[in-house]
């Protein structure tokens, strides 16, 4: 997959090669901490985990969930490490883009046979 700009390609880069060195199988969980290292050591901020708090009808409803990765305060990560990715991923992706205000996410599936497939690229359309 190619990516549309510079920090996703990067951040695709990065997620290629912990794909590589791991191969597919392990818990989400070992993916994220493995591509949080390996953002980092290509030079770029991460926050993992980050609450989001949600607002309803004017009511603050407090942390409502939390966002796998936030790279360089930009682009929304969601990992999986499932067989196959289903319409409700692209979904949870597109309503944390919405939530958190931001334009880009990539959705990574590190349960795929080649690693081209499990990357996909969610824009938030109503972001400028």
């Amino acid at each position: 997959m190619k990516a549309k700009d510079p920090l996703s390609y990067k951040i695709i880069g990065c997620a290629m090669e912990v794909y590589n060195a791991l191969g597919p199988g392990l818990l989400e969980a070992a993916y994220e901490k493995a591509l949080i290292h390996e953002l980092e050591l290509n030079g770029l901020s991460v926050a993992s985990q980050v609450p989001v708090e949600m607002n309803y009808k004017g009511v603050n409803l407090g942390e409502g969930l939390r966002l796998d990765l936030l790279v360089e305060d930009s682009i929304i990560i969601e990992l999986k490490s499932v067989e196959e990715l289903k319409p409700v991923h692209y979904k949870q992706l597109l309503t944390y883009l919405k939530l958190m205000d931001k334009r880009i996410g990539l959705l990574i599936n590190f349960n795929v046979y080649d690693f081209r497939e499990g990357i996909k690229r969610v824009v938030n359309e109503f972001k400028d």
